[in-house]
């Protein structure tokens, strides 16, 4: 099976762009919009909020006292970690695989991130110019399409209020 990337995945977003990829995966049993595909991070984030709006709390968190060091080198305190499972695409060409997010009390214009473990999980491509996401299925190539729109308001809110917990908001 090859991935590639080619001229009609383009279709449909306005250039010039160097927007980040934002896709909306089903995590757990819920469509969670606002996820930052980051392939610079080591490790899956959610943020509190994102956790709680989604019927969770904190005692099902596994503890853990790693922090995690954002961009400029700021010191994030994990609440505790959580797996879920995580499906992107859509029928046929679908992928589900089970993540270990970091849970974070931090203000973040994005609800979660998915990082190198998840995009390895996935064995997945990321293409930022054509902003998408390309994974094998048993059915072919799926692919998590970025939602430029979305990942243009995440970007300027981020800069208004600059209260990313020191990750970065590209």
């Amino acid at each position: 099976m090859m991935l590639e990337f080619v001229e009609p995945d383009l279709e449909g977003l306005e250039f010039p762009q160097d927007d980040p990829i934002v896709i909306t995966p089903i995590i757990g049993k819920c469509p969670i919009m606002r996820v930052l595909v980051d392939n610079r991070a080591s490790v899956d984030i959610m943020f509190h909020d994102t956790f709680i709006r989604m019927s969770y709390n904190d005692s099902q968190l596994i503890p853990s006292d790693a922090p995690i060091y954002g961009f400029n080198h700021v010191e994030c305190k994990v609440e505790g970690a959580i797996q879920f499972p995580v499906t992107i695409g859509e029928e046929p060409r679908e992928a589900t695989w089970m993540l270990n997010f970091q849970v974070v009390k931090e203000a973040s214009t994005y609800n979660a991130t998915m990082d190198r473990t998840g995009i390895h999980a996935f064995k997945a491509v990321p293409s930022a110019y054509h902003m998408v996401l390309k994974f094998p299925t048993r059915n072919g190539v799926g692919e998590a399409k970025g939602d430029q729109k979305m990942a243009r308001s995440c970007y300027v809110v981020a800069l208004r209020t600059d209260k990313t917990g020191g990750r970065s908001s590209q």
